[in-house]
């Protein structure tokens, strides 16, 4: 099911489960939780979904294809270089980690705590299609002679995602240690997302190209 067949109350009841899974934990948060979250009865989840479980793996198949077709897109996008196109990634990355943390949160908690059920699944198929995405765009780079050869994609991502998710996670730790306790929260997290993505291209144009 492609992201824009969802209807609106199935998108408000995923809203409601990703905010209580993020926060509660799968196990901690009951169906009825999510019914009472999203103004719903609970018929009207187990119609949509079936149960708890195919809540989740539903909430991970919508926000998958979402990323899946962002990729897709700048891709095939003729007007961009490949090095735009690594920046579009690490800021389109940032964008919606940063506006998406509830999902990233249990994303982050499943790959740690389920390691062989549906949702586990889901994750890996995730990561194989985005890293099998990315490396067609750094392949492209490389016909083009714009990127270095035997760049580790996996590792690159790694950096990415690695560095993105500690410093989102742990951003109260960054505001303190860099005096930062006087900026107002919006200004904050303008600074934030401006040093990372400033970071991040820095790092990955010494990784993929040949400018010192």
């Amino acid at each position: 099911m492609a992201e824009m067949e969802y209807s609106e109350k199935q998108v408000q009841i995923m809203e409601a489960a990703e905010k209580l899974f993020s926060e509660n934990g799968f196990d901690g948060t009951s169906v009825r939780d999510i019914s009472e979250e999203a103004g719903v009865n609970l018929a009207m989840i187990s119609y949509y979904f079936g149960s708890k479980e195919k809540l989740m793996e539903t909430l991970f198949k919508y926000r998958g294809e979402f990323i899946k077709m962002q990729l897709e897109s700048m891709l095939q996008n003729k007007e961009l270089t490949s090095l735009q196109k690594v920046y579009f990634l690490i800021d389109n990355y940032i964008e919606r980690i940063m506006k998406q943390q509830c999902f990233h949160k249990i994303m982050a908690r499943e790959q740690m705590v389920n390691l062989g059920g549906p949702t586990s699944k889901l994750i890996h198929q995730l990561k194989k299609t985005n890293q099998e995405l990315v490396k067609q765009l750094i392949q492209e780079g490389q016909k083009k002679g714009e990127f270095r050869k035997n760049v580790d994609v996996p590792l690159m991502m790694a950096t990415m995602v690695g560095t993105t998710n500690h410093l989102i996670t742990t951003q109260h730790y960054y505001r303190e240690i860099n005096s930062l306790q006087s900026l107002p929260e919006e200004e904050f997290q303008k600074h934030l997302k401006k040093k990372l993505s400033n970071h991040l291209k820095f790092l990955f144009k010494a990784i993929l190209t040949y400018e010192s």
